[in-house]
């Protein structure tokens, strides 16, 4: 009788100690803001490097589950799926489970080549997301690539417009670059025009088409060669990203903050009005003090 040896689960993992544990769990937490605010986490594909389409069978879904106070992010893709959490408090643990090769176009068969192809898909998948969820810590640019990014320029002797911070057409056209799908399937007109229109309506492919220009003459999308597909570069999704944190997480809530128009009851209360009414008020003073009238 002749029996063959099949991979039934195959977990990979990476445990990475952080020397503060206070200061592990405060990052991993922000991850998980990141997870659920930037790059639609929904969109698992670019985790596990496979493309999913509607006739793909299985479940693809992102879970931030909670057991007791350690929160943890769990990412499927059809039977597999990817696990990360705090390890005793201070081991960031990524795990990545295989409970089908054929998930990964893989056979089942036990031998030193499909073995081997296991163990670089685990280990990708796995580098991937914490690729991923980096770019989103480390975004700040230097002055001089912000500066080429927001005000007009020449490449090639072609004008790039200027993508100026706080337009609102911009930071939609950036918040849409943000999508974690885009780092594996690439970018197409309508792809794009899709998200940006979500958030702006009436976009047309008319104007994705003058976006997608200065994108591209401004370095933050490449067209792939022979099609009418683009890819981020590097600098295009860390540009994404910091502009759009830096418009809904500091801009947005802090000229909501000091608005004159806020009530100062309410706006005493805020981190941000309290100190600005207090600075208007002694300035007043101030003024009144150097008899100085409008």
């Amino acid at each position: 009788m002749h029996h063959q040896l099949c991979f039934r689960q195959l977990e990979l993992s990476d445990t990475r100690v952080f020397d503060r544990p206070a200061t592990g769990r405060a990052w991993f937490e922000q991850t998980i803001r990141d997870q659920l605010t930037l790059g639609r986490p929904d969109r698992v594909a670019v985790v596990f490097g496979r493309r999913v389409t509607r006739q793909t069978p299985g479940r693809f879904h992102t879970r931030v589950i909670n057991r007791g106070t350690e929160p943890a992010i769990q990412v499927h893709y059809r039977a597999s799926k990817v696990k990360q959490y705090l390890k005793e408090g201070r081991a960031l643990r990524t795990e990545t489970t295989v409970n089908d090769t054929y998930d990964f176009g893989i056979g089942r068969l036990l031998t030193q080549a499909n073995w081997d192809a296991l163990l670089q898909v685990g280990h990708d998948i796995n580098e991937r997301l914490l690729d991923a969820q980096l770019d989103a810590c480390g975004c700040a640019p230097d002055a001089a690539i912000l500066e080429r990014v927001v005000l007009p320029s020449t490449d090639d002797g072609q004008p790039a417009p200027g993508l100026r911070f706080g337009d609102p057409r911009v930071m939609a056209l950036l918040a849409s670059l943000c999508a974690f799908s885009h780092l594996l399937e690439g970018i197409t007109n309508r792809s794009l025009r899709t998200l940006v229109a979500g958030l702006i309506p009436g976009y047309s492919a008319r104007q994705m088409t003058y976006d997608l220009r200065r994108l591209r003459r401004k370095h933050l999308i490449e067209r792939l060669p022979g099609t009418q597909r683009y890819t981020l570069t590097p600098d295009g999704r860390r540009l994404a990203v910091f502009f759009t944190k830096t418009y809904t997480r500091i801009v947005c809530p802090s000229l909501a903050e000091l608005d004159p128009q806020l009530p100062d009851t309410i706006a005493r209360r805020t981190p941000l009005g309290r100190p600005w009414r207090d600075f208007e008020r002694a300035l007043d003073v101030r003024i009144a003090d150097a008899a100085i009238t409008a």
